[in-house]
């Protein structure tokens, strides 16, 4: 399991690619990357990349509103791609697509 960022070139979108699991051992990880690539408050679009994400459980949920409430709750700008059909139907059910806009 691994996390990374990207940013774009004019700072103000930033990519999170999870791979393997995404689960509470990633959850210090990943609040420290998104909060440190923002450090000039320039990011206005969050993406996150679940394209080799092979699992998720209820932590990576929680991870996602924290994400959703720094990026700046119902204003926030967050992407979800990249996500297989067990990954979608978890977002599904807990009404996620709701809250973020989800590309499959």
């Amino acid at each position: 399991m691994s996390i990374k960022a990207t940013l774009s070139q004019d700072k103000s979108s930033l990519t999170i690619h999870v791979n393997g699991r995404f689960d509470f051992n990633l959850h210090k990880d990943f609040r420290d990357l998104y909060s440190s690539y923002n450090s000039e408050n320039t990011i206005k679009e969050y993406i996150v990349d679940l394209t080799d994400t092979k699992y998720m459980d209820s932590s990576a949920l929680g991870m996602l509103l924290l994400l959703r409430e720094y990026a700046g709750g119902d204003g926030g700008n967050i992407h979800i791609s990249g996500c297989n059909a067990e990954i979608t139907e978890i977002l599904e059910i807990s009404n996620f697509d709701r809250l973020f806009k989800i590309d499959k």
